[in-house]
């Protein structure tokens, strides 16, 4: 087993590796716009060096009203959520939550949303210590999801791209979708051995219907974003050519609203069901570790893995 997820691993890792002198008055005037210009750079550089050193796979913009966090991870492929990532995720909306930030926007860099969890880091532990880990892991999940369960300001997410497992399955938890035409949804948990996270087995019933809810959740049907608009998953699709102008538009309309309303706003839509979310995200982190703690839970992510190899 342990050589198998070895070399599962290491396949893995090569595939995606093959698949980041001024004199007169205008030469003085010339000087200080370039000093001026200098001086800017030199701040934003300072910035950039500042935000990097604090996270690794997050870029985190404090803006006029709102702080905007962007998934660009460095530490997984494909913007996957691993338990440094969504530590970080954590890290940064603890700040939001504390500062006087009205909102959360919450994107990606690249042309990929979220692929779902890092499933190379996650075998790799499984394979050394599976029931210790499998406990381990999902109480990192079930820590992430409540954060989103808790958070009392609105959070708005624009969808740039594929959204795949947890990073389609938190979607409910937040406040305003929009997603890029582009972009598509997909949680095929039982390709991959894994039963549903982020409260889905909750939310997506209550939002599309069992049956339409059942078919992502077990047959893992993959929606478009005019799908998932129609069955409640996304609130809007935008054209993919103005999608960011599109997005910033509606977020400086939002947070020229009060701070107060949109907290209390938010708080009447969602503290209802808070008991509800919690308890769902309590016995889907149960079902994990029941999942992850048997071999046949770890053979079918290997399985998983070296599908996607072959495919590659």
């Amino acid at each position: 087993m342990e050589a198998l997820a070895a070399n599962g691993t290491d396949s893995l890792q090569r595939a995606v590796a093959g698949v980041t002198a001024v004199s007169g008055v205008a030469g003085k005037r010339r000087f200080e716009e370039q000093r001026s210009v200098f001086d800017k750079r030199l701040r934003f550089s300072v910035r950039q060096t500042e935000s990097a050193y604090r996270y690794r796979d997050l870029v985190v913009k404090k803006q006029d009203g709102f702080t905007h966090i962007l998934l660009s991870t460095k530490s997984s492929e494909n913007n996957s959520l691993n338990p440094d990532v969504m530590k970080e995720m954590q890290s940064a909306m603890a700040t939001a939550a504390a500062d006087d930030s009205k909102l959360v926007l919450l994107s990606a860099v690249g042309s990929i949303f979220c692929f779902g969890l890092d499933f190379i880091y996650f075998i790799r532990r499984l394979t050394d210590d599976r029931k210790k880990e499998s406990i381990k892991m999902a109480e990192t999940i079930r820590t992430f999801v409540n954060t989103f369960i808790q958070f009392k300001k609105p959070i708005i997410v624009a969808v740039n791209g594929p959204a795949v497992g947890l990073g389609a399955s938190i979607l409910p938890l937040c406040d305003v979708v929009w997603a890029n035409e582009k972009a598509w949804f997909q949680t095929p948990y039982t390709t991959y051995g894994q039963t549903p996270d982020a409260c889905a087995s909750l939310t997506f019933p209550r939002i599309m219907g069992v049956a339409s809810a059942n078919e992502m959740l077990l047959s893992g049907r993959k929606l478009t974003a005019q799908e998932a608009c129609a069955k409640g998953l996304v609130s809007q699709v935008l054209w993919p050519g103005t999608f960011t102008q599109e997005v910033m538009v509606r977020i400086r309309e939002l947070v020229t609203c009060n701070s107060v309303v949109l907290r209390e706003s938010k708080a009447l839509v969602r503290n209802a069901n808070r008991a509800a979310l919690e308890q769902a995200n309590e016995r889907e982190c149960e079902a994990l570790k029941r999942v992850w703690g048997s071999s046949q839970g770890v053979d079918s992510i290997l399985k998983y893995l070296q599908k996607k190899i072959d495919e590659f």
